[in-house]
């Protein structure tokens, strides 16, 4: 499990040493934890009696009698709650390409998963999906990426609003990925590490597009159709939009919401 501690601003590590030796028990045994993330509140629940009797067992229940240990351990979860909560607002969780589970208060794109502490543990906060919250939250990134690219942000609002109606974590049946549906050999193609943060797919989907468009010579409607179906289908058919149904909703349906969201700007 990699921990993401690039936000950790107070380093515990000399002061549970210290307590450890004044103790006479180790209070994080045999627990791979980064001391620098501890001030997180789940990490709090190590410091728990709970915890530590699972940890431990019997053997540490039967160290901890002593009054004196018991105090210390007391101590030092009392200190790192009071002193250790102004330094968090909330913690989110993200599984990354490579598998690796990281926890952060900083999340750096929305494919973090926000949590919340219940009778149960730590567990995901779910929020109802709204896609006119996350056509507003993702609209700034949009409008950045079509100027790099000088591409008309509708032109990439349509196609998300089609793609994947502003789910970043949207997967198709056919494998493709994020926000503009990137399929792994495309994102691969451009680039795209993490199909699942929406800055990155919203990059290599636009750059995708670009190419498409210099490909068949800016028509929108074989670049929109290779887009669907892929650029060598549009070839095969002589540079035409492909005879399949889903293809060719999928033009007039991006061309639909162009057209209205260039109308709706203009007010």
């Amino acid at each position: 499990m990699a921990i993401d501690d690039s936000t950790a601003g107070v380093d515990y590590g000399d002061f549970f040493h210290k307590l450890q030796d004044h103790c006479g028990i180790p209070l994080v045994k045999k627990l791979k934890i980064n001391y620098n993330f501890i001030y997180l509140p789940f990490i709090h629940i190590v410091l728990s009696l709970e915890v530590i009797m699972k940890s431990y067992c019997i053997t540490v229940f039967k160290s901890i009698v002593h009054p004196g240990r018991l105090l210390c351990i007391l101590i030092a979860y009392l200190s790192l709650t009071v002193i250790a909560l102004p330094a968090y607002s909330e913690i989110y969780r993200y599984i990354d390409p490579a598998g690796r589970l990281i926890f952060t208060d900083k999340p750096k794109h929305s494919g973090y998963i926000r949590l919340e502490k219940t009778l149960k543990g730590w567990t995901p906060v779910t929020l109802p999906f709204s896609w006119k919250r996350n056509q507003k939250k993702f609209s700034s990134a949009i409008k950045r990426v079509a100027q790099r690219y000088q591409l008309p942000h509708h032109l990439l609002h349509a196609i998300i609003t089609v793609e994947s109606a502003y789910n970043p974590q949207a997967k198709s049946r056919a494998g493709a990925q994020g926000l503009m549906q990137l399929m792994p050999a495309t994102a691969h193609r451009f680039g795209v590490k993490d199909p699942y943060n929406p800055y990155q797919n919203i990059n290599g989907g636009t750059e995708y597009l670009k190419y498409l468009l210099s490909l068949f010579h800016n028509d929108l409607k074989l670049a929109l159709a290779a887009y669907n179906a892929g650029e060598n289908a549009v070839i095969k058919y002589n540079k035409q939009i492909p005879p399949y149904k889903e293809t060719q909703n999928y033009v007039k349906k991006v061309l639909k919401h162009y057209h209205k969201y260039k109308r709706h700007d203009r007010g």
